[in-house]
């Protein structure tokens, strides 16, 4: 079986256990939705909810992958599946992809419920093109669940547990939120695409670079 059919096997075994309990991905949700609410409880009338909405969209992103993030191998962990799988003929590699691609789903799905809380509750009425933010949001999504995949994995085998992942996962993921909130913030002003398209770019190397950091790495911390 070759390396992108493991991948999809994985990813979609991880993805059926995860819709079959839902408790994370309800938990990201509603983290999101409740974050965008305060937000606009505590800053509606003393912002232009424009203003601040691209920095709130990715801020609430990735608190709330991070939160899902530490759960992403609890399961595995648990009944000593992660062990058999890593002893499996399935390349380090494969395995690390295929778990980001799980984490892709509700990361990508907080992302599109933050985008629509932030609209509704701020009372955007023309937000910009939804195909521009759904360009500035998958390489960051990607970016996102690369990081958290590897930190994941790193926190479940510190002492510290999630204590420690925000610790290790908001430094590395500060050019991500700055280059995304930038292109979002010009999206939200309606901005050509001229002056988006190069945080854009920036934007997608990151995300292939933390994505190959990831592979590289997760298959030195797995080794042991």
């Amino acid at each position: 079986m070759t390396s992108l059919r493991w991948i999809g096997v994985i990813a979609w075994k991880d993805l059926r256990a995860e819709f079959r309990s839902g408790g994370r991905i309800a938990a990201m949700i509603s983290f999101s939705v409740l974050a965008c609410f305060l937000f606009s409880f505590s800053l509606g009338s003393l912002v232009a909810g424009r203003d601040v909405a691209a920095g709130l969209l990715w801020l609430t992103v990735l608190f709330a992958s991070i939160s899902g993030a530490g759960r992403t191998f609890d399961a595995e962990e648990e009944d000593g599946a992660f062990r058999h799988l890593l002893l499996s003929p399935v390349s380090r590699h494969a395995i690390f992809l295929g778990k980001a691609a799980a984490n892709l789903v509700p990361v990508t799905l907080v992302a599109a419920f933050t985008l629509f809380a932030l609209t509704l509750f701020f009372r955007i009425a023309a937000p910009g093109s939804v195909a521009l933010h759904a360009a500035i949001l998958l390489p960051g999504t990607i970016g996102l669940a690369a990081a958290g995949t590897l930190f994941g994995l790193i926190s479940r085998h510190s002492s510290l547990g999630d204590s420690l992942l925000p610790a290790l996962t908001l430094p590395a993921l500060v050019p991500l939120v700055f280059f995304g909130a930038t292109a979002s913030s010009r999206v939200f002003l309606d901005r050509p695409w001229a002056e988006i398209s190069g945080p854009a770019r920036l934007l997608w190397g990151i995300a292939i670079g933390l994505v190959a950091v990831g592979a590289l790495l997760f298959r030195y911390l797995t080794d042991d």
